[in-house]
């Protein structure tokens, strides 16, 4: 089967949509031989920010000379990122491999399995397979009931909690915040980057102790480089210069930074490390002729992190933005934020994903101020927003919105 007609059918299993549970994950694994027990596992959750805690641990681990797995949703451009080893992608190859071993289990079981169980089955297999040390697992949704959680993780992380995803996880940030908590297990160090009183009283029902980052580094320092794009960070007399750029990035880079030293890594390591950090679409510097940012900034959080980096450097009439957002977050919030830092917005399209917007049903979000402008053709887009002449461009609104953008332009 060639990797184009394997993926196609391995994305078919989307038909059976989320089923938040343990029960079918649990029983592929068993069937497999339990592969996610024959490693450590650094398990990562929270509204935001997991996938660069996750990148930030990963690329430390493999300076320190660990063999490393780590596992991240959604992809940008190939399902491949989702599943890397020693800092390199699955390949075509061992997913046919792994999938076919997986598809075997699952008829075996006689189960019908969701798109997630089958590629976190997948993600356990490989890990053990290739001997890693260190699993680094980021959850795709929640926690408790989150596919990863079938495995037991020697540290557990919680970035932080927003109102996301509310039609699974719950209505208020406790009730999210006990959700997510749900990764923490007996054995689990636990860390975590919020001081939300209704989030530490859900990670206390869990766990009585742990560390919180935010008070633990209340006195951290750092300032934001525009020249070189570089989150400058200062712990006591040591400067770490982080290669992920925002105020956001702080928090994130103080997640892993505790985990690490918690797993004896040095300073030195660290500081070495993190200046080599790569992570798609996080203030990704696309171009720099013209300046253009890909940002997957999804929701309010996500925006308003965006806002706050920008507006430290430039005025709303040298940001042009091109956006688009997925029918299923708080768009008019979210459009409303962006024009607080931005006089030029191009909205464009995601109509063909199931959850996806056109210009035109988002500019109904908005008051149809002269703000806005509507290009459903992403390239056109762009072309629109280079002939603006503004400092910088920035795309963001979804990492569809980005992926769209990489593979059009």
């Amino acid at each position: 089967m060639k990797i184009n007609e394997l993926l196609d059918e391995l994305y078919s299993y989307s038909l059976f949509g989320i089923k938040l549970g343990l029960d079918n994950i649990q029983k592929i694994c068993d069937e497999l031989g339990n592969p996610e027990k024959k490693y450590k596992i650094i398990h990562i959750t929270g509204t935001n920010g997991k996938g660069s805690t996750s990148t930030i641990i990963e690329t430390v681990l493999l300076e320190a000379g660990y063999s490393v797995g780590k596992y991240t949703s959604p992809h940008i451009l190939k399902f491949n990122e989702r599943i890397r080893a020693n800092g390199k992608d699955i390949s075509d190859e061992d997913i046919a491999l792994t999938y076919e071993k997986v598809k075997n289990a699952i008829k075996n079981i006689g189960i019908t399995p969701t798109f997630f169980e089958v590629t976190t089955a997948m993600m356990f297999l490989y890990f053990a397979e290739k001997k890693v040390e260190y699993a680094v697992l980021e959850v795709g949704m929640g926690g408790r009931f989150d596919a990863t959680n079938v495995a037991d993780g020697d540290i557990a992380i919680i970035t932080n909690v927003s109102l996301d995803h509310t039609e699974y996880l719950g209505k208020t940030i406790y009730d999210i915040a006990l959700e997510k908590a749900g990764i923490i297990k007996e054995k689990s160090f636990v860390v975590v980057g919020d001081s939300d009183k209704e989030f530490l009283k859900a990670v206390s029902e869990k766990k009585k102790t742990f560390i919180n980052t935010e008070d633990k580094y209340k006195d951290v320092k750092y300032s934001l480089n525009f020249k070189n794009f570089m989150t400058e960070i200062y712990i006591s007399e040591k400067k770490f210069n982080l290669s992920l750029f925002g105020d956001y990035q702080v928090k994130n880079f103080l997640c892993a930074y505790e985990a690490l030293k918690h797993l004896g890594i040095s300073d030195d390591i660290i500081e070495k490390a993190v200046s080599k950090v790569v992570w798609q679409c996080r203030f990704e510097r696309f171009s720099q002729n013209p300046l253009t940012i890909l940002e997957g900034a999804h929701n309010i959080d996500g925006i308003l992190n965006l806002k706050k980096i920008l507006t430290h450097e430039y005025r709303p009439d040298e940001i042009v933005m091109i956006v688009s957002i997925l029918k299923d977050k708080k768009v008019k919030e979210m459009l409303e934020v962006c024009e607080s830092f931005s006089d030029k917005i191009i909205l464009t399209s995601l109509s063909d994903n199931p959850r996806g917007l056109s210009g035109e049903k988002l500019l109904e979000y908005t008051d149809k101020s002269s703000v806005f402008s509507v290009e459903d053709d992403i390239k056109k887009a762009y072309e629109t927003a280079e002939k603006s002449n503004r400092r910088i461009i920035v795309v963001c609104g979804s990492f569809y919105t980005c992926e769209r953008f990489k593979k059009e332009i």
